[in-house]
């Protein structure tokens, strides 16, 4: 089973930084859902709880940041227990630069609704979720999120299409 992971945090591994939201997209035979951990929830024992079954876990730039990420914070290593494929490496052999949203306009993949977001607005709208109680930041950081590991469900696709993109 194929699972497509992408985080979210309050900057880069160091320091106080932490994980906000940990997205998951699990693509079960006939049955895809997302699961979204937020805040303290992001604990090693929910995220196996959301990944058991899952045999493959595909990020975008996940070998760099996502996976280290979360085994410095929360501390789960899922590079030693999942198969991993990160599609920032095969759009790159594919001649795709950039990243993820640059990757996904040049494609046409679509963000719905969603205004021009980045990594730093993601960080903005928590600030923003902590320190004003706004659920409507939240609401936008989630939608942002989801966005992201569905839309790598699409860009896989595409690479799958396109070429022999395993190798």
């Amino acid at each position: 089973m194929d699972a497509y992971l992408d985080i979210e945090t309050t900057g880069f591994i160091g320091g106080n930084s932490y994980p906000t939201v940990v997205g998951i997209a699990v693509d079960f035979p006939g049955d895809w859902s997302v699961e979204q951990l937020v805040g303290d929830d992001i604990t090693p024992s929910a995220i196996r709880h959301v990944l058991e079954g899952v045999t493959t876990i595909y990020t975008f730039n996940g070998s760099s940041f996502d996976l280290p990420f979360l085994a410095w914070k929360p501390g789960i290593d899922l590079r030693r227990r999942f198969e991993h494929h990160d599609l920032m490496h095969t759009c790159r052999r594919a001649g795709l630069r950039g990243g993820l949203k640059r990757i996904e306009r040049a494609l046409g993949i679509e963000r719905a609704d969603l205004p021009e977001m980045g990594g730093h607005d993601a960080v903005l709208l928590w600030r923003k979720y902590r320190q004003e109680a706004s659920t409507a930041a939240l609401d936008l950081l989630l939608e942002y999120n989801r966005a992201d590991v569905e839309n790598l469900r699409t860009l896989r696709n595409l690479l799958e299409e396109s070429q022999d993109w395993r190798t």
